[in-house]
């Protein structure tokens, strides 16, 4: 009785107990995250030696600039000098009210624009959201001149709302061309089961701005960082001494002190250190907002 062919069999790739990949397969993304972790520390490092050597004496900044502070050479002199010849609290509290403000703005605006965008289609509609396409090509600065004339005519200039404006509309392009991705991307079934219902359009857009909060902290965090570090429209719009900004602040205390190193070093950890916390905070959201747009 004949017999039929045995088949060859076939040969399996030796995967590790665990895992669902090849080992070899695991080797680029290792690298990769290696990578990752070299420059983010190679990135950290002038920050972190700007706040270590503002907690040390003027002799061990020079001495041992590399070493962490000890008992005997950690010292606040930078600081004290900070609080008696700068009001670093009120230029703070300008910043904190000027970037709260303006992503406050640019969040309720943006929204809207990109809700009636992606909601709506209008002759117009195709023309908008180029005329926005140009405002994220163009640098706001260009318009310096123009913006300063108009502050002036509205009696705004030293005042913290010329920034909050500025700012509002130097993000808001950004700002809708990433949330009208977002917003195209929520099921019609959703919405028109909510009409259905009686909603009112105004009640459709806060039913969707929950579902799109990743690409909301995505914005803030692309917005708070360039706003926070902004020095040259405080410069022209709010020079004054009660509307400056941490930054401004900084940059006239350092060119008044700038012998003395720990209190530029002070100086700078203020101007530095709130916004780095606000963007790990926000960190998380912004990757999702952005993987989320690429899957979109």
């Amino acid at each position: 009785m004949a017999h039929a062919p045995v088949p060859n069999p076939i040969s399996v790739p030796n995967l590790a107990p665990g895992n669902s990949r090849p080992r070899s397969s695991r080797r680029p993304q290792v690298l990769a995250h290696l990578g990752l972790i070299v420059y983010s520390l190679v990135a950290l490092f002038p920050t972190l030696m700007i706040v270590m050597n503002s907690f040390k004496d003027r002799s061990t900044i020079f001495s041992a600039p590399f070493a962490f502070p000890t008992a005997s050479t950690f010292s606040l002199d930078g600081y004290r000098t900070l609080a008696e010849s700068a009001n670093f609290p009120l230029y703070f509290l300008n910043s904190l009210t000027v970037t709260v403000g303006s992503l406050l703005l640019i969040l309720l605006v943006s929204s809207m624009a990109a809700y009636a965008l992606s909601e709506y289609t209008f002759r117009l509609n195709p023309l908008l959201g180029l005329y926005l396409s140009i405002g994220i090509m163009v640098p706001i600065r260009l318009g310096t001149i123009g913006i300063l004339n108009l502050m002036v005519g509205l009696h705004l200039v030293n005042t913290l709302w010329a920034l909050i404006l500025v700012y509002t509309a130097q993000g808001i392009p950004l700002a809708v061309f990433v949330l009208s991705s977002f917003m195209r991307g929520v099921p019609k079934e959703l919405k028109e089961a909510a009409r259905i219902d009686g909603a009112s359009e105004y009640r459709i857009y806060g039913l969707i701005l929950p579902l799109i909060r990743p690409a909301l902290g995505a914005v803030t965090a692309i917005s708070m960082i360039p706003i926070w570090n902004d020095l040259w429209f405080p410069l022209i719009l709010a020079p004054g001494e009660r509307t400056k900004t941490i930054v401004l602040g900084a940059s006239a205390f350092l060119g008044q002190f700038v012998n003395d190193y720990s209190a530029v070093l002070a100086a700078l950890t203020l101007a530095i250190v709130p916004v780095v916390v606000l963007y790990i905070i926000f960190s998380r959201q912004l990757v999702s907002g952005i993987t989320g747009g690429a899957v979109k």
